[in-house]
C-alpha cells in the first residue's frame, strides 16, 4: 500500500481511514500489518504511523543473499494467520491487491466467511475484485485515503518505487506486506449473514 500510493500519487496512505472504513460499525477483533524492516531502519516512522492507527505489527527482516537478491515475503504468514483464526471470524478484510491471495479468499469463502478487499485498483491483480465478496477501490476516494503530497527527491527515487511495485504487486520488499483486518463472528448462520450483507 505504501509504495502504491507513493508511486501512483506521490502521497502517503491514511491507514486510520482505511481501518475505520474496513470496520464499518462492526466489532474489530484484530488489525494486523505484515511489515519488513531493513538494516537502516528507515521504515520506523511508517511503522509508528501504523501503530497509531491501532494496527498490530508482524515484523521480519529483509533477507539479502550473496547474489544480490533481496527477499521478504509475508504472503504465507498472512494466509496462515487467517486460516488459524477463521473459526473466530465473521469477516476478513485484506488490504492488498496481491493476486497470490486469491486462493485464500476462495478458501475463506468456502468456509462461509465474508471476504472483503481494499486496494488501489491500478496495482491490483485483475481477479481479486471478482473473487472478493466486496471490493473497495481506494483510488475512488483519494481525499479520504491519501494524505498530503510526498515529494520524491530524484528520478532514481521514482525508479526505485516503480521497481518495487513491479517485483511484488502491493507488497513491496523492505516496507510492508499486506495487512488483514478481522472481525468477531456473528451468531447467525453464514448464509443468513451473507444475505443480510447483500441486502444493504
Amino acid at each position: 500500500m505504501y509504495y502504491s500510493a507513493r508511486y501512483l500519487f506521490g502521497r502517503k496512505v491514511s491507514f486510520t481511514s482505511i481501518v475505520e472504513d474496513a470496520v464499518a460499525k462492526r466489532r474489530l477483533i484484530r488489525a494486523i500489518a505484515y511489515v519488513v524492516s531493513t538494516k537502516g531502519q528507515e521504515e520506523q516512522p511508517f511503522f509508528e504511523a501504523l501503530q497509531k492507527a491501532g494496527i498490530e505489527l508482524r515484523e521480519k527482516e529483509l533477507m539479502e543473499y550473496s547474489s544480490g537478491q533481496k527477499k521478504a515475503d509475508w504472503d504465507v504468514g498472512l494466509a496462515v494467520d487467517v486460516i488459524r483464526m477463521l473459526d473466530m471470524l465473521d469477516v476478513v478484510v485484506i488490504v492488498s491487491g496481491d493476486g497470490d491471495f486469491q486462493p485464500l479468499i476462495e478458501y475463506a469463502k468456502s468456509r462461509g466467511r465474508i471476504v472483503e478487499v481494499m486496494s488501489f485498483r491500478e496495482t491490483t491483480s485483475g481477479k481479486i475484485p471478482e473473487a472478493a465478496d466486496r471490493y473497495v477501490n481506494l483510488s475512488d476516494d483519494k481525499k479520504r485515503y491519501l494524505l498530503g503530497g510526498l515529494r520524491l527527491k530524484s528520478a532514481k527515487a521514482q525508479e526505485d518505487v516503480r521497481t518495487a511495485l513491479e517485483r511484488s504487486t502491493d507488497s513491496p520488499e523492505g516496507v510492508s506486506a499486506p495487512g488483514a483486518l478481522k472481525r468477531k463472528p456473528s451468531a447467525e448462520p453464514p448464509e443468513e449473514r451473507r444475505r443480510r450483507r447483500l441486502s444493504f
